[in-house]
């Protein structure tokens, strides 16, 4: 059954963020905000280029161990996805759970969500799905309908990765007060590894990833009143070695004004915005990070070429 009543408005920073954020000495502007739904569908065009690795990892990794993670999850569980896009991986996990009854789907971007929510019915009629439009890294309470049943956290797609340390113990934090002291969570990890694969993943040859970034600027035209000119600014992917992370820029081509919201905002030839971090681990340091905020490390299945991992996990028991 499909229960509306739990979509509910997401706060309106969209604003307030863009201006904070292009204030700065350094500008940057949230990676959330890259995922309206032409982001969302520039995306998952990204995610089936032949350059970008960790769709196709996690996918194969899913599928060979989908045995194993419907052992780990048990009987009749209830899957929550923080950051559900597309929810194409889900339809594999949720085909291989034993017995699922319920499926919660969260997404900043509702029309994306809804069409989510909308085909995961048509593929388990049986299943009650619940779809809550938030920023999965605002604190909410998950809806009172949720059926009872095990609750699995579900968080695919190296999306960890864009978060920095406080971010990502946050939300680990919070996934855990969703699921219970009984419940588990499903957790992708981009490993670390060469860097010339890393950049390619984010900079690849027919541009997408280009336009996915550059559409953040437009959005900010559509919906803030912005004036940018799009094609005085490039995309641009970097390593951070102290950060372990690839960086995703913006740069501007020239000395130029553009406006948002009517604040006029400066840009100087080779300055950048700074859309996006995507963090890489190895095992000991996200066991690290998911061991500061209370989850204990069950499984780590990775890919043969040993690009990615997902990791299950269970709520530490107090000490």
């Amino acid at each position: 059954m499909h229960d509306v009543s739990s979509i509910v408005p997401t706060d309106d920073a969209f604003l307030p963020d863009v201006l904070d954020g292009l204030s700065r000495a350094k500008k940057i502007l949230p990676c959330r905000w890259l995922y309206d739904e032409r982001g969302s569908d520039l995306f998952e065009a990204i995610t089936r280029l032949d350059e970008y690795y960790p769709t196709r990892s996690e996918t194969t990794i899913l599928r060979e161990r989908a045995r194993e993670i419907a052992d780990f999850a048990g009987e009749a569980p209830v899957l929550i996805e923080y950051g559900s896009g597309a929810g194409v991986k889900t339809e594999l996990v949720l085909g291989a759970l034993r017995g699922p009854v319920g499926y919660v789907p969260i997404d900043v971007a509702e029309e994306y969500l809804v069409q989510t929510a909308q085909r995961i019915e048509r593929r388990f009629p049986a299943l009650w799905v619940g779809p809550v439009n938030r920023d999965f890294l605002s604190v909410f309470t998950l809806p009172t309908s949720v059926p009872p049943g095990r609750r699995i956290g579900f968080f695919p797609g190296s999306t960890i990765g864009n978060l920095d340390a406080r971010e990502a113990r946050a939300f680990l934090s919070q996934m855990r007060r969703h699921v219970g002291h009984g419940g588990a969570a499903i957790v992708g990890v981009d490993l670390r590894k060469d860097v010339g694969t890393l950049l390619r993943a984010y900079d690849d040859r027919e541009g997408v990833t280009a336009q996915f970034n550059l559409n953040l600027l437009a959005r900010i035209n559509r919906e803030l009143r912005g004036e940018f000119r799009l094609d005085r600014f490039r995309h641009e992917a970097r390593w951070n070695d102290d950060e372990n992370a690839v960086e995703m820029h913006l740069v501007s081509l020239a000395d130029q004004w553009a406006s948002v919201g009517g604040v006029e905002i400066r840009f100087r030839k080779g300055e950048t915005i700074h859309t996006e971090s995507s963090r890489k681990y190895d095992r000991e340091g996200f066991e690290s990070l998911a061991g500061g905020a209370g989850w204990q490390i069950s499984e780590a299945w990775v890919d043969g070429a040993g690009l990615f991992s997902v990791f299950a996990m269970s709520p530490r028991a107090a000490e």
